[in-house]
This record gives structure tokens, sequence and C-alpha cells, in this order.
């Protein structure tokens, strides 16, 4: 058992942080940068395709749906392989495999929070649209100021889930060998070849700890939030 203990503990550095050090971040500090910078990407991103899907709909709204079934309907594994290779291509020159991935998960998040983003938007009632067109708004106004505060409000708890599967497949960065969490501890077991379970536990509750206070922290705002427009 003090084994298992001293694995972790002679390593829990570059578990944590990489080669920080050295300027190259890795470990659970990549993890959570590729989880926010993907975020960031993908959630702003996926609304702006919905609210255009929503307003304009005909050939504008199939195309946008093709768009995110094909994304959706591809393992995630091979977007990532699909940019590694491509984006060289298009850039003419080698990107870092963080950022490759990063844009990965950003461009397979988006499609989710599109979808999820139209379906509340959908699901408001008519006479919300009805009364901000009897109070002069035009369909953006409506949409800005009426609709889309409530929709969002009303699909928060979707996005929690969709933020907590995009930290999580970050650990599929490992294939491209990018140092995140769980690239690191694979490192680490194949130089020491000793106690895996050790080390996989510990990312598997890493991840957990990780998820949990996520999904704590966004659903605390929330209900704060929800308690200050109730009042």
């Amino acid at each position: 058992m003090m084994e298992n203990i001293t694995v972790i503990a002679d390593n829990l550095d570059y578990l944590l942080w990489g080669r920080m050090a050295q300027g190259e971040p890795g470990g659970v500090l990549l993890t959570l940068l590729m989880t926010l910078g993907a975020a960031l990407l993908a959630f702003p991103g996926g609304i702006a395709l919905a609210c255009l899907a929503w307003r304009y709909g005909g050939a504008v709204r199939r195309g946008l749906f093709v768009w995110a079934e094909l994304i959706r309907g591809i393992p995630l594994i091979f977007v990532i392989f699909w940019l590694w290779f491509l984006l060289p291509m298009l850039t003419g020159g080698e990107m870092p495999g963080a950022v490759t991935v990063t844009l990965a998960l950003a461009w397979f998040t988006s499609a989710s929070v599109m979808h999820t983003t139209l379906a509340g938007l959908e699901a408001l009632p008519k006479g919300q649209r009805e009364a901000a067109l009897a109070g002069g708004f035009s369909s953006g106004q409506m949409l800005r100021f009426v609709l889309l505060p409530q929709g969002l409000r009303n699909v928060l708890p979707s996005y929690i889930g969709l933020l907590i599967a995009l930290l999580k497949d970050t650990s599929l960065a490992f294939i491209v060998n990018v140092p995140e969490l769980t690239t690191v501890a694979g490192q680490v077991n194949n130089r020491v070849q000793v106690y895996p379970a050790a080390l996989f536990i510990f990312t598997g509750v890493v991840y957990y700890l990780l998820c949990s206070a996520l999904g704590l922290l966004v659903s605390r705002r929330f209900s704060r939030r929800s308690l200050a427009t109730n009042q």
C-alpha cells in the first residue's frame, strides 16, 4: 500500500503540472487549459449557429443541421486525427498538439451546443414571440433581448453536462501524445513499470473530482441567479 502512495507522491508534480518549469504545461493543468479553451470557442460558436438556424430557417437551417449531424455522427477520435493532419496542410506549418486537440474538441462540442440551444429556443411559449412583436421588437431584437436570455437559462443544466463531457474528452488527446493528465499518467506508468492500478485509479479520482467540482460550481451559480431572478 505504501508503495502505491509513494509512486504517486514521487510523480505528483509531473501529474499536476507537467514540465511547467520549462514552459510546457501538462497533466491536470493542461487538461483544464484545453477544457477552458475549447469551451470558450464551442459555447459562443454553438449559440451563434443556433441563432442563425432559428432566425433564417430554410437552406441555412438545413445546412447547419447537416453539418451538426455529420460532426456528431463521427467519433471524436477521428475529428482529432483529421485536424491533426489537416491543419498543418492548411497553415503550412506545424501547430502545437494541444492547440489542435482544443480546436477539435471545440468543433465537436459546438454541434451539440447548437442543438441544445435551438431546442431551448423552440421550447419557449409562442406567447413570448407574440408579445415581443407586439412591443415593436424586430426579429433580431426579439431573439437577443427576449428569447435568448430565457432559452439559455432553461438549457443551462444541459450546458453543464456538455462542459463535463468536454473535460473528460480531453483524455483522448493521448492518441496524439499531448501531455494532458491521461498521457502523463501513461508516461509515468511506462517509466516506473510498477503499480499501474494506483496511477490510473488516481487519474480516475482526479477526473471525478474535477467534474464534480465543475458541476457543483456551475449549479450553485445557476441556483443563485435563478433565486435572484425570482425575487
